[in-house]
């Protein structure tokens, strides 16, 4: 089985498959009929469906990039008779159709050198790996079709059926390219129409070249923040603004554990960094789309704002587990939905407030639509900010006062009232005033344990919490106070393994799970951020080379890191490790990079 950093991302901003050093696709292509989204991967079990195109025997090298800032992936595999190389990419052009609902997958195999002998297997699997299709061969391929799923695959290769499985042995001489298209599409519609490979590619390309080039400064990280760019754009369902947090599900943060969650949705927590991180950069367009994404998302019943949506911002999102799996490196169970979206984390509102005031603060235009959304979320807080919930991690365990989630009810007061006085729009400023002065105050005597020198995870607790580093970078208090500083040392003695940061030390008692996991790698950035704005540059540069150096070889980063393994972990590539990647090499280069700008409001 392969290493999660083993794999490579190709997508379309419609849908994301994973591609394994060994030939491998993962990609189940899930259709959705409310909003056309499909992102899906489950890695490492054949049962669920891959694509295998690789040298008959094994290689002695591999050798792989992405074709310059696209997402284009070049894989070349040299043997002892020759070289080949394998590209891989979903087609995607300018004008797409929002509406469209066939997905192309591409792989071209051209000869380098010698002659290689190549296998070939196609694993076609629908509804999580419960369904074989029925499989028909045609003159430039086969089709297969169960249900509302459909394929094709066109290819000259020479395909043959054995064991519910599409194969094909052939030789790769010097010179040829063979070209294979895999097209999804619902069984209910027309055929599509798929275009050349050749010319697939060609504006696959020239797409993405020109996306990337809209990032324009030049520095010691800027090949590092544009892949993370790049990875955020691939996660972007772009009928909608949305962006998932990941587009797998399921990956373990300890291997052969339960820890194994569905993060192909969108979290509101991530809008605020991610806004950063795409303004800062010059992605207007994108940062727009993503802020009407929210603006829909937590329309209605301020009660009712879920920390969670669909890519649509679809509110149901039942889990549900899929025993004939086997999961991940035995990792179970399978899931599918989080049910986390049934959780109330009052964190949410202040990072909602704090999207709607960095958009303006980035030049973006006032939403007027947006307005009475967020005041409506700032009555509902003003009656029930001192109510119990689940935290920003989600914990199933207990309801509890957790400090940063208080922290957060202060932050979306704190830009209400900077979103009404910067606006000149009415609102009941002095009353919300005494409101962040008392959560503030609040905070400070019930979060804060005064033997320990550090704040806590919740109220009367004594333990740590990676999410307090966010003090001083929403803003909350100064980075130089002595409450802050004391925290950040505390989390430096008690949360770091191997230079890394924890989110918390998993406890039963915390929460209804066994314990363990791996470093958070969010969680390192924002130790980053600190020590830098800190005035502890050189402690802060060395912290991101190191995160820096946990990128596989073409430049992704999953959610999480065993240290003492030395490999990824959880659900991968992560948009809140790109994020982290963004926002730090801004914050380490410019003189008021996100963070700082964050901490100043």
């Amino acid at each position: 089985m392969q290493r999660i950093e083993d794999y490579a991302l190709i997508g379309n901003t419609r849908t994301a498959a994973l591609v394994g050093r060994n030939g491998s696709i993962d990609w189940l292509p899930l259709p959705r009929f409310d909003s056309g989204a499909c992102f899906a991967a489950l890695l490492g079990d054949d049962e669920n469906g891959r694509w295998l195109i690789a040298p008959a025997a094994d290689a002695r090298t591999v050798e792989r990039r992405y074709r310059g800032d696209t997402l284009i992936l070049d894989t070349r595999f040299v043997t002892a008779t020759g070289s080949v190389l394998v590209t891989d990419f979903m087609p995607v052009r300018e004008g797409m159709d929002p509406a469209i609902r066939a997905t192309e997958l591409v792989r071209l195999i051209r000869g380098e050198r010698g002659v290689v002998p190549m296998r070939f297997e196609l694993v076609l699997r629908f509804d999580y790996g419960a369904i074989v299709p029925w499989v028909r061969r045609r003159p430039d391929g086969i089709s297969a079709i169960a249900g509302p799923d459909a394929v094709l695959l066109l290819t000259p290769l020479p395909l043959v059926g054995k064991d519910n499985r599409t194969v094909a042995e052939f030789e790769v001489l010097e010179g040829d390219t063979i070209p294979c298209t895999l097209v999804h599409y619902f069984s209910f519609r027309t055929e599509p129409d798929c275009g050349d490979p050749a010319r697939s590619l060609a504006e696959t390309e020239r797409y993405w070249l020109g996306w990337s080039a809209q990032y324009r400064e030049q520095g010691e990280w800027r090949d590092a923040v544009v892949r993370s760019l790049i990875t955020l754009k691939a996660l972007t369902y772009s009928p909608t603004g949305g962006i998932v947090a990941a587009p797998t599900t399921s990956l373990p943060e300890l291997l052969g554990g339960s820890r194994n969650w569905d993060y192909r949705y969108c979290w509101l927590r991530d809008a605020t960094f991610t806004l950063d991180a795409l303004l800062i950069s010059g992605f207007l367009e994108e940062a727009r789309a993503w802020r009407e994404w929210l603006r829909k998302a937590a329309a209605g019943a301020p009660a009712t704002l879920q920390i969670l949506y669909g890519l649509a911002g679809e509110r149901r999102i039942p889990e549900y587990e899929i025993p004939w799996l086997a999961g991940y490196a035995g990792s179970r169970p399978v899931r599918v939905g989080n049910l986390a979206y049934t959780q109330h984390q009052w964190d949410v509102y202040g990072e909602v407030l704090d999207a709607a005031y960095c958009a303006i603060e980035h030049g973006l235009e006032y939403d007027a639509k947006f307005q009475p959304v967020l005041w409506a979320l700032m009555d509902f807080l003003e009656g029930h900010w001192q109510l119990p919930d689940s935290g920003i991690w989600e914990m199933r365990g207990p309801l509890r006062r957790f400090t940063h989630s208080a922290v957060m009810t202060w932050v979306a007061v704190d830009r209400a009232i900077k979103l009404a006085e910067g606006g000149g729009i009415e609102a009941p400023v002095e009353r919300w005033r005494r409101l962040a002065a008392r959560i503030h105050e609040e905070v400070c005597r019930c979060g804060y344990d005064a033997e320990r020198g550090a704040f806590v995870q919740y109220y009367g607790s004594q333990e740590l919490d990676a999410s307090l580093l966010l003090i001083p970078l929403v803003g909350f208090l100064p980075f130089d106070d002595p409450r802050v500083v004391g925290t950040v040392r505390a989390i430096e003695r008690e949360l770091m393994v191997d230079g890394l940061v924890l989110r918390y030390r998993t406890r039963e008692h915390v929460e209804d799970l066994p314990p363990g996991e791996g470093v958070f790698l969010a969680c390192s950035f924002w130790m980053a951020d600190v020590l830098a704005l800190s005035g502890r540059e050189d402690e802060a540069r060395k912290l991101f080379d190191r995160l820096l150096s946990l990128r596989n070889d073409v430049g992704l980063l999953s959610e999480e890191y065993d240290t003492r393994a030395g490999r990824a972990l959880g659900n991968f590539p992560q948009a809140y490790s790109h994020v982290g990647v963004i926002n730090t090499a801004h914050n380490l280069t410019l003189a008021r990079g996100p963070a700082e700008r964050r901490a100043l409001r």
